[in-house]
């Protein structure tokens, strides 16, 4: 059995921030695909495990983890890497896992899942959705002006969290060409030893046709 499980599925952006986390530090790692799309995320035995009917959680040490900053922080913990240097770097890594859970992801996620997963969807939230979401990339893409990392000189869970919808461009309809420090942010993560697409990484993809 492996040290950690990682309950999670191929679609969910969140549940890959945890899993390249792990996969990037070479450690004992297993994945237990959670059939979301079926509907196991709101079945008696997977609320047991996480009240709030969410993906990811993780099993390490006796211990049950949900939300993904939180399993952010708790790899950097436990795995000794990619986390802060010091309390400085350690709020501003907050700061952008905050920023990326309240706005980046939340935008991108939302309007992915309209676009691509989500049956006759209204083009009016779609548009929305897309607003909000430039909005936020903008913003990230002027902090990585002279940064190859988003805190400090290296790679942090900052990068790991904020990353996490971003390699499905044809399903989010961006061109990373638009946002050139993000597609050359991004580039640098996919030269990180390890680093695999979230659809090669989790189980779950792809979806059976009646899905």
């Amino acid at each position: 059995m492996a040290e950690y499980t990682l309950h999670c599925f191929a679609q969910s952006g969140n549940a890959y921030k945890a899993a390249l986390t792990l996969e990037l530090a070479n450690a004992d790692w297993e994945p237990r695909y959670v059939d979301y799309f079926a509907g196991e995320t709101r079945t008696p035995a997977y609320r047991a495990l996480n009240v709030m009917g969410e993906v990811p959680v993780l099993l390490h040490g006796g211990r049950s983890l949900s939300q993904s900053g939180v399993i952010l922080e708790y790899l950097a913990e436990t795995l000794g890497r990619f986390g802060a240097r010091d309390p400085g770097e350690r709020r501003e890594i907050l700061r952008w896992l905050l920023f990326d859970n309240h706005k980046l992801t939340s935008y991108t996620a939302t309007l992915r899942f309209m676009r691509t997963f989500a049956k006759d969807p209204d083009p009016a939230v779609i548009a929305e959705f897309r607003r909000r979401a430039e909005a936020a990339w903008a913003i990230l893409n002027a902090h990585l002006d002279g940064r190859a990392f988003v805190v400090g000189d290296r790679l942090t869970i900052a990068d790991l969290s904020l990353a996490g919808y971003l390699f499905w461009p044809e399903e989010i309809g961006v061109d990373w060409n638009d946002h050139p420090r993000i597609r050359d942010w991004l580039a640098r993560l996919r030269e990180q030893p390890r680093w695999m697409h979230p659809y090669a990484l989790m189980p779950g993809h792809p979806r059976p046709q009646a899905a």
